[in-house]
């Protein structure tokens, strides 16, 4: 899952496709001084994930 923090609810949670909207929500946040918790790069400028076999 990938929460900014605060308020610390899920944008993003396993198995969602992730929209730009959500992108563009999370990384508000970073701009405003938000920590993003679950992301692999804290800053959003690239995106890991992986695919189901």
């Amino acid at each position: 899952m990938i929460c900014p923090y605060p308020p610390g609810v899920p944008v993003v949670a396993p198995g969602e496709v992730i929209t730009a909207e959500a992108l563009d929500y999370l990384r508000s946040g970073v701009a405003h001084g938000f920590l993003i918790a679950g992301a692999a790069d804290p800053a959003l400028e690239t995106v890991r994930v992986t695919a189901r076999p």
